[in-house]
């Protein structure tokens, strides 16, 4: 599972390294850029397929089926083999896939002696990278139109399969085009993720601070020597 990540840079950083622009009218709704503890329910920046901006979305899916926004805890992440299979994702995955720029993201390492500690990982020196993705637009009893997201998850490369049996479906930058034609069906948008090599990733131990979301400082993402 993918429940933690950071983005520790501004909105202009990502309009230079992406190419698209954020509508002004969205930028008092986005949890604060630098974000070093991105948590579910933050609203955060989105490319969809086919478009030139950045769209303002809550991490946590919300179907329009759902009677409220407390179902997007549970839609965090899609995992890829399945996602096909799921009546609440395979409908997204035809015509509602994007990407979620992120910088790193954390998972814990759980110990046999119950204890876990937290990595950081991400691309080499953490440049930016891209989290394949599917949106939502859900409409609330009081009309209230929310936009969401979940990412897409697989199985581990082996350098980082010591710390978690998942990671989210990176995908390096300049690489994501196929994930998002939508003219594409479903599964080659799918197989078109490549699995990254192990020189692509790196992982450092963080403070278990990061475990606590309202915790949001440039320490979370500092070293600790074993």
């Amino acid at each position: 599972m993918c429940g933690r990540s950071s983005l520790t840079v501004n909105e202009k950083q990502l309009e230079l390294k992406f190419g698209k622009g954020f509508y002004s009218e969205d930028l008092e709704r986005y949890n604060p850029l630098p974000n070093y503890n991105v948590a579910p329910s933050h609203n955060m920046p989105v490319i969809k397929a086919d478009s030139d901006h950045f769209d303002c979305m809550r991490w946590g899916l919300i179907p329009p089926w759902a009677k409220d926004v407390k179902v997007g805890y549970r839609m965090l992440n899609a995992r890829k083999e399945t996602i096909l299979e799921k009546n609440s994702f395979k409908k997204a995955a035809v015509n509602q896939r994007c990407v979620v720029p992120f910088d790193g993201f954390y998972e814990w390492k759980r110990h046999r002696d119950g204890t876990k500690t937290p990595f950081r990982i991400g691309l080499p020196n953490f440049e930016l990278f891209l989290i394949a993705g599917l949106w939502e637009k859900w409409k609330s009893p009081s009309g209230q139109i929310i936009q969401s997201f979940t990412l897409i998850t697989q199985k581990p490369i082996e350098k980082i399969a010591h710390i978690h049996d998942r990671m989210p479906a990176l995908i390096i930058p300049g690489e994501e085009d196929s994930w998002l034609d939508l003219s594409i069906s479903p599964q080659d948008a799918l197989d078109s993720i490549r699995p990254l090599n192990p020189e692509e990733i790196q992982y450092h131990e963080v403070g278990k601070e990061v475990g606590n979301v309202r915790n949001n400082s440039p320490s979370l993402i500092q070293v600790i020597e074993a």
